[in-house]
């Protein structure tokens, strides 16, 4: 008995918000039924990295480490047989996940008011760039787009020393969809508890905007109190940031007086130490540009490890700055188990990150790799709403499934 072993869940949803979310229900037990456009399937199957670099679309790293532990069906949804199919899954489902923009599922007659009426239990969580409703409903985003359009992007990077000619980046990789892809799982979660109280199921409507959004608390604490921007220039408040040394950078804070003095007691307390251009947190953060030089004077004789186990010995908040291979490494990480093993057809055994969580009596499994296109057509399709396979064979011959 897994944790969410309990839950049926459909979706239908592409590349990382939908799938993430569904992942994370997935990889602890609950059943996934994904559903994909026949002969194309989920755009993230086109997405690199592939494997050996060459482009397949069951070798996506980006697809197969969204899809663990689903079901895979394709189907039609434009097709009158292909919304009876999805209908009748979505009769049997207790979750449906969905990423589409807002009138695609209006469109096609399977928005939630009238799925409800198939299942008045059904919780429906969609996700979109900008939510349901609002004057950008109908916008189409990127990562990129979210990313700026809530705010982390300005703060990205928040120490340059010129705003103007530094202009805003984003951070790497998905961070907007996956940050809603997280908070999709738990809200929906959170609707699962209600339902077992009341009986009654929900619509869900998160926009990725706004979850990047939420999680700029700072900046718009600071503009709500007192009308400021949170600035990107160097040094806000205290010494902080990234610190190059022989190979590579660690990231510090120096936030109190203490961990300043600290600082230097670890550098051996140079002389500088004492002068008035670094003697308190404003004169340091005024006279970065002449104190960034004397720091890295004393890191570049040292690798990551060394100013980390240094740092840390005298209480300064000190960390290494990992790349992929060294957190592939990690001598905790592969305590932890946080690596495993997953063998796919198409790609063999590879090495895929998990959740990080673990739970004492229901720990997470990986019972399957992400499906191949179609792979369980004929177990739903015929084992689970009985349809018998010369019904599939027509249903495909009609670009149905």
């Amino acid at each position: 008995m897994k944790a969410l072993s309990d839950l049926k869940i459909v979706e239908y949803a592409n590349l990382v918000s939908g799938p993430y979310c569904t992942k994370l229900m997935a990889d602890f037990g609950a059943e996934v039924t994904k559903i994909e456009e026949p002969g194309v399937g989920d755009e993230a199957r086109s997405r690199e990295p592939f494997l050996d670099g060459i482009p397949h679309s069951e070798r996506s790293g980006l697809f197969l480490y969204l899809n663990t532990n689903k079901l895979g069906v394709t189907l039609n949804l434009k097709a009158p047989t292909g919304k009876s199919v999805f209908k009748q899954l979505i009769r049997e489902a207790d979750i449906l996940v969905e990423n589409n923009p807002p009138s695609v599922m209006k469109d096609l007659g399977l928005d939630y008011e009238t799925l409800r009426e198939t299942n008045q239990g059904l919780i429906m969580t969609s996700i979109t760039p900008f939510g349901q409703n609002g004057p950008y409903r109908d916008y189409k985003a990127c990562d990129l787009i979210s990313v700026h359009m809530g705010g982390l992007g300005y703060a990205t990077p928040s120490r340059v020393k010129d705003p103007d000619l530094q202009p805003p980046l984003k951070l790497g990789g998905r961070q907007a969809d996956f940050m809603a892809a997280a908070m999709a799982a738990v809200v929906t979660m959170s609707a699962v508890i209600g339902r077992s109280r009341n009986g009654l199921g929900c619509h869900l409507d998160l926009s990725v905007c706004e979850a990047v959004a939420s999680n700029m608390a700072r900046d718009i604490a600071l503009y709500s109190y007192d009308k400021l921007i949170f600035g990107r220039k160097t040094g806000i408040y205290y010494v902080y940031g990234a610190l190059a040394c022989k190979d590579g950078y660690v990231q510090f804070h120096c936030p109190e007086q203490h961990h300043w003095k600290s600082l230097l007691d670890a550098m051996g307390n140079p002389e500088w130490g004492n002068d008035e251009l670094f003697k308190t947190h404003e004169s340091r953060v005024n006279n970065w540009s002449l104190l960034e030089p004397l720091l890295l004077e004393w890191s570049m004789e040292f690798t990551k490890e060394e100013i980390y186990r240094i740092l840390q010995g005298k209480g300064v908040a000190c960390c290494p700055i990992n790349n992929a291979e060294e957190v592939s490494n990690s001598e905790h990480l592969a305590t932890r188990e946080f690596f495993m093993a997953i063998d796919h057809p198409e790609t063999g055994i590879l090495r895929y990150s998990s959740i990080p969580t673990k739970f004492s009596q229901t720990p997470m499994r990986v019972e399957r790799p992400a499906p191949l296109l179609g792979e369980h057509n004929d177990q739903v399709y015929c084992g689970r709403l009985g349809y018998a396979r010369e019904e599939l064979v027509k249903m495909r011959e009609a670009g149905v499934i």
